[in-house]
C-alpha cells in the first residue's frame, strides 16, 4: 500500500504502540487513585504532558487533554463566548475551518449569535486585514485555523494575535492547529494566542486523544470547565484520563522531535517533486498556494475526484478528494475558492509523511496519468 492521505490520519509506529501496550498491560492504574500504582501514573501522565507542552512551547500546566480536536475546538468555543458572554455576540471565522469549528458556529447562529466568514483569494489566502474589517466592538471571538487541511495554506495567526492586541479588543483567540503542529511554526504562547487545539493522529499518535492549550491570561480569569466532575485536568475537563492514548500521544511527539528540521524539509522536497511531476503531465493544475510542507491540492481538470480516489484506492494508492464528493457538491473549502465547476470537481488531496518517498510520488503520478488516459473527462 501506498499511503498519501496523512492530512486525514497517519499510521502508529510500532514504538508508539508499544507505549500504549504497557500502560494498558502493566502500568494501567488510575491516576486519581491514592496507592503507589495510581500515584505512579499520576506523575507519569503530568510527564507525558510535559513533553507535549515543551514541543508547543508552552508551561505542561497550560495543556489540557481531550479525547480529540474537535472536542478541543467545541471546548474553546464555548469558554470564549462563556467568558465574553457580557462583551457581546459576534464570531470571526474562516469560511474554510474544518467542520468542528463551523458546525458549531452554524449552531451558535441559531442562537442569536452573529458569525462573520472570511472567505479565501483563489490563492487559499486569508490576510489579517480581513480580521480587521471585520472587528468590532462586540466581538466576542475570533477562531482561525493555523494549517488549511485541504489546501495546506498557512494562515496569519500570529499577526491576528497582535492585531486584537493592538486594537485593545476583548476578543479571545482560538486557533485549530491540529494540521499545523509539529509540521509548520507554532508557538501559542510567544503569538498570544489565547486556546490552541491539538490531535494526535495528525503526527502518529494514536486516535482519541488531543489538547487544547489555554493561555495563562485566559486561565487566571477561571474559564468555564467543559465537564465538571471528579476534577481531573485542574477541574476544567473531569473524567479518568485516557492513559495510553495520552502515552501514545507523548511518544509520537518525541519520536517527530528526532532529526526535525530534516523531516520537514523530506516532506517538503517531497511535495515539490509531486507538484512538478504532476503540472508536467499536463491538464493538472495547482488548487491553491499552500505552504505548509505536508498537504498538496491540484486538479485533474474535468475527472471528478470521487472516481479518482476510489480507482487508484483499488490500486493500494490512497489519497482524498479536496472536494469531498456527495452528489457532485465540492466541499466548503473547495466551493469557498471560486473555481469553475470542472476544475473543483477535479480536487484531490495528497499529504505526506516523513516516511514516504519519491517512489510513492512515481507510482501516484504513473496511476494518476493511466486514469487520465484511460477515461474522458467530465463534460
Amino acid at each position: 500500500m501506498i499511503y498519501l492521505d496523512n492530512a486525514a490520519t497517519t499510521p502508529v509506529p510500532r514504538a508508539v504502540a508499544d507505549a500504549m501496550y504497557q500502560v494498558l498491560t502493566e502500568q494501567f492504574g488510575n491516576p486519581s487513585s491514592q496507592y503507589p500504582m495510581g500515584v505512579e501514573m499520576k506523575a507519569a501522565v503530568e510527564r507525558w504532558r510535559a513533553v507535549i507542552a515543551g514541543a508547543l512551547g508552552c508551561k505542561a500546566e497550560q495543556l489540557y487533554f481531550t479525547s480529540c480536536g474537535t472536542e478541543s475546538d467545541n471546548w474553546a468555543i464555548q469558554a470564549a463566548l462563556w467568558q465574553n458572554r457580557h462583551r457581546g455576540k459576534h464570531i470571526i471565522t474562516t469560511a474554510v475551518e474544518h467542520s468542528a469549528v463551523l458546525e458549531p458556529c452554524r449552531w451558535l447562529a441559531q442562537q442569536g449569535y452573529e458569525i462573520t466568514y472570511l472567505k479565501p483569494g483563489r490563492d487559499g489566502n486569508i490576510t489579517v486585514e480581513q480580521v480587521a474589517a471585520a472587528l468590532r466592538e462586540d466581538t466576542a471571538l475570533v477562531s482561525m485555523m493555523l494549517v488549511n487541511n485541504e489546501t495546506g495554506y498557512v494562515f496569519p495567526v500570529r499577526e491576528t494575535a497582535a492585531l486584537l492586541r493592538e486594537k485593545n479588543s476583548p476578543a479571545l483567540l482560538h486557533c485549530d492547529a491540529v494540521q499545523g503542529f509539529m509540521k509548520v511554526d507554532c508557538d501559542p504562547e510567544g503569538w498570544g494566542v489565547d486556546m490552541m487545539s491539538l490531535s494526535a493522529h495528525k503526527l502518529g499518535g494514536p486516535k482519541g486523544v488531543g489538547a487544547l492549550y489555554i493561555s495563562e491570561r485566559f486561565r487566571m480569569r477561571n474559564p468555564r470547565p467543559l465537564l465538571p466532575g471528579g476534577g481531573q485536568e485542574r477541574g476544567l475537563r473531569s473524567g479518568t484520563e485516557a492513559t495510553a492514548q495520552i502515552a501514545g500521544f507523548a511518544k509520537a511527539v518525541e519520536l517527530r522531535q528526532e532529526h526535525y528540521e530534516e523531516k520537514l524539509a523530506h516532506m517538503a522536497a517531497l511535495k515539490e517533486y509531486c507538484r512538478a511531476k504532476l503540472l508536467d503531465m499536463g491538464g493538472v493544475v495547482p488548487v491553491g498556494s499552500g505552504t505548509a510542507p505536508h498537504i498538496l491540492a491540484v486538479s485533474l481538470v474535468g475527472y471528478p475526484s470521487g472516481n479518482i480516489v476510489t480507482e487508484l484506492g483499488a490500486q493500494g494508492i490512497c489519497i482524498s478528494a479536496g472536494s469531498a464528493c456527495h452528489q457532485g457538491k465540492a466541499s466548503h473549502v473547495v466551493s469557498a475558492l471560486g473555481l469553475d465547476k470542472k476544475t473543483a470537481a477535479g480536487v484531490i488531496r495528497i499529504s505526506f509523511s516523513p516516511d514516504n518517498t519519491n517512489e510513492d510520488v512515481d507510482a501516484l503520478c504513473a496511476a494518476l496519468k493511466a486514469h487520465r488516459d484511460s477515461r474522458f473527462p467530465m463534460l
